[in-house]
């Protein structure tokens, strides 16, 4: 069973940066983050597909978050930079069990709170 730990999430302000962590327990076909503000619909952040190599961004975030990974440590990182706050959403890490699924895997959530 995969678990997923999520930490880095905080209070900055508008221009700070932050370094979210996800670490997986267990055998993963992909990782991604998703975030959900108040009364906003769930949105993709970043994406990593760890046969590929490939990673994703939402346009609202390109050029300012960066996603990567720890092959030994099974953790995938994203640093966010120039944070807006628009930005501030509890942020998910989330991963897919298999090479046929969507994202399955759910962290419980952490919250950026980006201050003007």
């Amino acid at each position: 069973q995969v678990q997923l730990v999520e930490s880095g999430g905080g209070l900055v302000q508008a221009g700070g940066s932050l370094r979210l962590s996800c670490a997986a327990s267990g055998r993963t076909y992909g990782m991604g983050w998703f975030r959900q503000a108040p009364g906003r619909e769930r949105e993709v952040v970043a994406g990593f597909t760890w046969s590929t190599g490939s990673t994703q961004y939402g346009d609202s975030v390109k050029g300012r978050f960066t996603i990567g990974r720890d092959n030994a440590k099974n953790t995938m990182y994203m640093q966010m930079n120039s944070l807006k706050p628009e930005d501030t959403a509890v942020y998910y890490c989330a991963a897919r069990t298999s090479v046929l699924s969507q994202y399955n895997i759910w962290g419980q959530g952490t919250q950026v709170t980006v201050s003007s």
